[in-house]
């Protein structure tokens, strides 16, 4: 008979499961349109001088915030722990992702504004992914354990339709239209920048139900600094007892490097599709689409196999599927040849993501759930800037996006050799 802290009593119904999955619809747009596809292309190719450049300084700056994420994110959420609620946390930090998303707008096709896009993105990106940490430890107390997996798969897969319906409106409105909605200059690559706007009012109205309907936990009346102080010295504990939480800790350890090939393969696809194969803005939108899809179709499918034959297998049949499909785009030379290898691979990535946020909320003590989602996170972000700086340094010193891209796989092999040393969580 399992004990009572095997058992996760479900206590919000369906509509505030479906509001929570919304959120994830709801921000999905940014990694989507602009860390992966439209505004990281149009940054490399318009704004920066050339396009090695631009994907140099797009990696340093997703270095500079993977750093803060990391350092922030434990921290917050050890002092979210000590007060209980999570949804004024996470409606501050996408506050600041829709302001500084929105700014992006300011960024003219000139070499002169670098600085002002690679301000507000870091911002940006540094605030949704802290924003997450409070979205993830919301998952246990939603569902029984034995969904948590479907859940989570469900949310992914509705997160990358959302990508989808965004891309489509911001393709069809804009991107390619013969004249632009509200009169946009393409000459001055409006019809380009205004996809900062457009995603940051798609993210603050489609998040309104998870804060409307989904329960948030008691809160604990403390003062700020007393909470600071508590939570600060509660992670200090935790990582200086971190052999109490030796599996957490291994798991982490390969999520590090998975998931750090993971966030370069998502930031510099869309630079690679048009550095490499010279694909147009409109052509990188249309790869974003169809990658979506079957990305959101992996997600959802491999869901129920989460909650089946368990999150680290589903993990690790993700990994193998990434790398078996990654290695030959490396070497392919035709844009049609890309675009075969390109989309199956999609298949594999939403399950990475989705079975690993279930196995984290299998393995966290309920106690410490928005501090060790906050290690998750920075099991995510604490070496991030070590793929992009790494695959930025590939494609100065041999001067091919492919040589950079090529450190991808690297980094999936050396998770998955990890991940082989993680128990999976009791059934």
């Amino acid at each position: 008979m399992a004990s009572p802290a095997q058992i996760d009593v479900p206590v919000a119904g369906r509509r505030a499961q479906f509001a929570w999955c919304l959120y994830d619809w709801a921000n999905s747009g940014f990694p989507t349109v602009i860390v992966t596809f439209v505004f990281a292309a149009y940054f490399s190719r318009a704004v920066a001088d050339n396009p090695i450049d631009g994907t140099a300084a797009w990696g340093q700056a997703l270095a500079v915030s993977g750093i803060l994420i990391a350092v922030l994110s434990p921290i917050l959420g050890s002092i979210a722990d000590r007060t209980g609620r999570r949804k004024p946390w996470l409606g501050a930090f996408a506050a600041i992702t829709v302001v500084a998303t929105a700014l992006l707008w300011y960024t003219r096709p000139d070499p002169a504004d670098m600085l002002w896009a690679l301000a507000f993105f870091v911002i940006a990106n540094t605030a949704f992914e802290i924003g997450n940490v409070f979205y993830n430890a919301m998952l246990p107390g939603l569902v029984s354990r034995d969904r948590i997996g479907r859940l989570s798969g469900w949310s992914w897969g509705l997160g990358y339709m959302g990508g989808l319906a965004c891309l489509g409106m911001l393709l069809v409105l804009f991107v390619q239209a013969e004249r632009p909605l509200f009169g946009l200059d393409k000459e001055e690559a409006e019809h380009i920048r205004i996809v900062g706007p457009m995603v940051a009012l798609w993210f603050a109205i489609f998040a309104i139900p998870t804060f409307l309907w989904v329960p948030d936990e008691a809160g604990i009346r403390v003062r700020a600094g007393e909470a600071i102080r508590t939570g600060l010295a509660q992670l200090i504990s935790t990582l200086r007892e971190i052999r109490r939480h030796a599996n957490i800790a291994r798991f982490l350890l390969a999520r590090l490097f998975y998931v750090d090939g993971m966030n370069t393969m998502f930031a510099f696809g869309g630079i690679y599709a048009a550095g490499t194969f010279g694909m147009s803005f409109e052509e990188i939108i249309q790869f974003g689409i169809a990658l979506n899809v079957t990305a959101g179709l992996g997600a959802a499918g491999f869901a129920w196999l989460d909650d089946r034959i368990g999150s680290k297998q589903t993990v690790q049949i993700g990994i193998v599927g990434l790398i078996a499909f990654g290695v030959p785009l490396l070497v392919v030379e035709s844009k049609t040849a890309f675009w075969l290898l390109a989309l199956p691979l999609g298949i594999f990535m939403g399950p990475v993501q989705a079975a690993s946020r279930s196995l984290m909320a299998h393995l966290a003590p309920a106690e410490l759930r928005t501090e060790m989602f906050g290690l998750y996170a920075l099991s995510g972000k604490v070496t991030s800037f070590a793929g992009p700086a790494v695959l930025a340094w590939a494609t100065l010193t041999f001067e091919s996006q492919r040589a950079g891209m090529t450190t991808i796989i690297a980094f999936f092999a050396v998770g998955l050799v990890l991940m082989a040393f993680v128990a999976a969580p009791r059934r």
